[in-house]
């Protein structure tokens, strides 16, 4: 038989099977809602996975707790400190109470009366933070720097670790697959690292139970961290979606599953190294927007939190231009995160509530040049710091004396973990930290100088290593950036560079990785965040031809190095 007739007979076949699968659908659907009815008429009171044994609620509100019941069926919630709310479960099935909590303590217990009773043990009030991003969120505390022997001391039962697992879905989910756990040495060597060390820190410097919600998927762009219909008026995700949509228009699941069928053939005879899995449309996988806001945070939402830490961005800095962009998306997210909580919490979570969030660390060759044009990660960065400066209650933990030349996922987690520590520990509970490196006020020319102005200077400047800093470059209005003398003056920096009379910009780590560079720090041994004094065009909108950041191949036997950093003190 020749390629057309079997292409015939392929086609017949499909057309027969969608005929059995419209009659089997209808029979089958029917069936399933009776028998869903059946059970909604018996239905016991259900628990979302994060209220359970072991939880922290979130000191000082009225923490929302929800489930489902029998349409109609009334609800008492009790805590053992005193407290009680009562709710009737609406036509689907929802109910949900606010359950007023006292400062901190513990231990306690939860009971819920409905047609049957459910009882929650060893619950803890305290501080609760919900922790998210890609992979470098979820990169586990057994397998970075330090992490196994502060794994090995981590007995910390007023210490509560949430952490789901990997979830993506076209529709919003009601629950995870999660619970909650005691810190405790096994606990700790699974836990994200640099949630790790964040809640380690805030446990021992505040002296309270604190519990944090993991949710980290790797591999995932901002698009999918938040809900499709937000982001439609942005050009470049609105792009995104129509061509998904269009790819997956022609799907066909039969061609899929007869692909299938032949690639595991070939896995058999050792033709393929990966096990096949089936292909499925692209609007339906992780990298479609929404999809992990509705398999990761939907279900998670109103649960009290106090605040979040981010980690996430490698996904949307490919290139400059989509670098460019996380200026608009990260305060979207952030701002509907803040509106959702606060609408579905009642009130009780705070409608600016804390947002902290880390910019990438040096990744790729070291810098040689004074500028990256294509440093993507660069511009990554500096969009972060722009965040920072305008959306309130915000602040980012730098981290670019932390990255490896090799490794997408560096082993330098605990100096972000601190760093984000540092800034809830100041800005959100007001205790005396410094929070930030030097972070860049302003500037001014002077002759064939520019001064530089910096707030969080902490105890002073300093350079990281015993020499002349090496990590400003300069430029004229010629726009050519060349290396610069960088020189500390008190709280400033005083840059200048022989040739330019007449300066016009500076950059200040402006690369893929600047880390090996004498960079700038205060006394507290906080590194300076990258930024631009110009505002001169990142890329040529009309014409620009995206250059990606090609991920470098592991050599066999590497073994990765801490870089060397000025201590931190706090």
């Amino acid at each position: 038989m020749n390629d057309k007739g079997q292409q015939r007979m392929d086609t017949q076949e499909h057309q027969k099977k969608q005929e059995m699968k419209k009659h089997y659908g209808l029979k089958w659907r029917v069936l399933w809602s009776v028998v869903a009815l059946a059970a909604t008429a018996s239905a016991d009171v259900r628990l979302p996975s994060i209220i359970g044994d072991h939880m922290i609620l979130q000191q000082q509100i009225g923490a929302p707790v929800w489930g489902w019941a029998d349409p109609g069926e009334t609800v008492t919630v009790a805590g053992s400190w005193g407290s009680k709310d009562t709710a009737t479960a609406t036509g689907d099935g929802k109910w949900k109470v606010f359950l007023k909590t006292p400062s901190f303590g513990g231990p306690h217990t939860l009971t819920i009366q409905g047609n049957n009773n459910i009882t929650i043990d060893n619950v803890m009030i305290g501080e609760v933070w919900l922790c998210a991003g890609q992979s470098n969120m979820g990169w586990r505390l057994s397998a970075v720097f330090e992490g196994r022997k502060d794994a090995a001391t981590a007995n910390f039962p007023n210490f509560r670790i949430f952490r789901s697992e990997r979830k993506h879905s076209q529709e919003p989910q009601e629950d995870c697959v999660a619970k909650w756990t005691p810190c405790a040495p096994d606990t700790a060597a699974t836990c994200s690292a640099v949630s790790f060390y964040f809640a380690r820190k805030l446990h021992q410097e505040l002296g309270i139970p604190v519990g944090i919600v993991l949710q980290p998927y790797a591999g995932t762009p901002i698009e999918g961290w938040m809900p499709r219909e937000i982001q439609m008026n942005d050009p470049r995700t609105h792009k995104i979606v129509e061509e998904m949509n269009t790819e997956s228009a022609a799907y066909d699941p039969v061609l899929a599953k007869k692909q299938l069928i032949r690639a595991m053939e070939r896995w058999k005879q050792g033709e393929r190294k990966a096990k096949p899995v089936l292909r499925t449309p692209r609007n339906w996988g992780h990298q479609y927007p929404g999809n992990i806001f509705n398999g990761m945070i939907h279900p998670i939402r109103p649960y009290g939190i106090r605040g979040t830490i981010w980690y996430q961005g490698e996904r949307n800095a490919k290139d400059v231009a989509q670098a460019a962009n996380y200026l608009n998306q990260l305060p979207l997210l952030i701002d509907y995160y803040r509106s959702s909580w606060n609408e579905l919490s009642g009130d009780h979570v705070a409608r600016d509530f804390p947002f902290y969030f880390v910019q990438l660390p040096g990744w790729l060759r070291a810098q040689t040049e004074p500028v990256e044009n294509e440093a993507a990660w660069a511009v990554s960065r500096e969009m972060m710091r722009r965040v920072a400066r305008s959306t309130p209650n915000t602040g980012v933990a730098v981290s670019i004396d932390t990255g490896d030349e090799i490794l997408l996922h560096p082993k330098g987690k605990k100096p972000i973990g601190l760093r984000l520590a540092y800034l809830a520990l100041k800005k959100t509970y007001g205790k005396n930290f410094v929070e930030y490196g030097p972070f860049f006020k302003s500037y001014r020319v002077e002759g064939d100088k520019i001064v530089l102005t910096f707030d969080s200077v902490g105890s002073g400047l300093t350079a990281g290593k015993n020499e002349p800093l090496n990590s400003f470059a300069i430029a004229g209005k010629d726009k050519t950036f060349v290396w610069a003398d960088a020189v500390i003056s008190a709280d400033s920096v005083v840059v200048s560079a022989k040739g330019i009379s007449e300066p016009a910009a500076v950059r200040y780590a402006w690369a893929m990785n600047p880390s090996l560079r004498n960079l700038l720090y205060n006394k507290e041994g906080l590194p300076a965040s990258p930024f631009r004094t110009d505002d001169w065009p990142l890329f040529d909108a009309e014409n620009y031809s995206p250059v990606e950041q090609a991920k470098p191949k592991k050599p066999a036997n590497y073994q990765p190095t801490p870089l060397k950093r000025p201590p931190m003190t706090q």
